[in-house]
């Protein structure tokens, strides 16, 4: 699987106060999961994409109780990402609905924040 491609009216670069979130989806393996994560980190999309080992999930698809075993991707982005973080994940993704949930932190680390906005402003996210 190769980066997915970026939609070319991806955000500008964040402000100071640009809110940081969490988006967290899964893949079906690594491979798929890191060919994506890096495609968004040079993007700009996210500042940091991290993959956690593969677990078994059990859930409910199509009526039936189903399991699969899939890796855990957690990426630090700011909100003004998410519109074509979206995008991005709904073109490459391998499932017909895949997960998109977003946790907005209440505080952290203000200069691990800022870092996160900083990252998601590289040059080829400039307006």
């Amino acid at each position: 699987m190769s980066a997915q491609p970026i939609p070319p009216d991806s955000p500008a670069a964040p402000g100071p106060d640009e809110p940081v979130v969490v988006l967290l989806t899964t893949f079906p393996d690594r491979d798929q999961a890191a060919a994506v994560a890096r495609g968004w980190v040079e993007a700009g999309l996210a500042a940091c994409v991290h993959l956690a080992p593969a677990g078994l999930s059990i859930y409910r698809w199509a009526g039936a109780v189903e399991s699969a075993e899939e890796v855990q991707v957690t990426v630090k982005t700011t909100a003004g990402c998410l519109e074509a973080l979206s995008a991005a994940l709904d073109a490459v993704h391998p499932y017909e609905l895949p997960e998109l949930l977003l946790v907005s932190p209440d505080g952290g680390s203000e200069a691990y924040l800022d870092w996160v906005r900083q990252a998601c402003s590289t040059p080829s996210r400039a307006a």
